[in-house]
């Protein structure tokens, strides 16, 4: 379960009663939308039905078996939600809306290049005055995916940015390729790999092209800074010694 103060309520007028439900607000879009499919029990701030959440009236169950058709929380609170208005404070709103602001400047840093400097990764901060200085305003009610290439057309007439991917090959010593290899086929799918006959190891992986310095950072780390990389752009870039 979560906290109250995490919850937002959701609420049904139907058959002359009300009927407030108190949960996570993501969920509850989800819910809304029909995409939800985690565990209700983990979202919900009260297994109950209520009449007025604030002041923890509960409704009649005679009520609750004439508009649901049934008493349990578990089975009314998806219709509640589904059926109903999510009601969601001022403060709750603003809250919202940063977290869905921070994950959409995340998305985009992760996934966006600069054409003009050779597909360089743009920082979040620069993302995210450029979001300021074109007035873009995330919308708290609507999921992050739905909302990216609006944010990409309002931050195109701001700065150059473009989403692309990038293919790297990299080579790790042998006395490194054990354990480091392990840790770099986690960071993305191996497109290739290969042992050398002196042990190396190289492996091919592509990944969404603003998170090369994450890609190169771990490298470095677990490798010692011993190993190297190269940006495949044909089969003659394989070779990266």
């Amino acid at each position: 379960m979560i906290s109250l103060d995490e919850a937002v309520t959701a609420r049904l007028e139907s058959h002359g009663e009300r009927f407030e439900v108190l949960i996570d607000p993501d969920a509850a879009l989800a819910i809304k939308r029909g995409e939800f499919d985690g565990d209700l029990e983990d979202v919900i701030a009260a297994e109950d039905v209520f009449e007025n959440a604030s002041r923890g009236d509960r409704p009649a169950e005679n009520d609750l078996e004439e508009v649901f058709g049934t008493t349990d929380p578990l089975e009314i609170i998806p219709e509640v939600v589904t059926r109903g208005e999510i009601q969601i404070t001022a403060e709750q709103r603003r809250e919202m809306q940063e977290q869905k602001r921070k994950q959409l400047i995340n998305r985009i840093a992760r996934n966006a290049v600069n054409p003009q400097m050779d597909d360089a990764p743009h920082p979040p901060e620069r993302i995210e005055r450029a979001l300021e200085e074109a007035g873009f305003q995330v919308d708290p009610m609507e999921r992050v995916e739905t909302q990216v290439d609006e944010a990409l057309d309002a931050l195109r007439p701001v700065i150059p940015i473009r989403f692309a991917e990038v293919t790297v090959a990299v080579q790790v010593p042998a006395d490194k390729a054990g354990s480091a290899q392990a840790k770099i086929r986690e960071f993305a799918d191996l497109d290739s790999e290969e042992w050398q006959a002196d042990g190396s190891w190289i492996g091919v992986l592509t990944f969404p092209a603003g998170m090369q310095n994450e890609f190169y950072d771990l490298v470095n780390e677990v490798t010692s800074g011993e190993a190297e990389t190269r940006i495949v752009k044909d089969e003659d870039d394989l070779n990266v010694r």
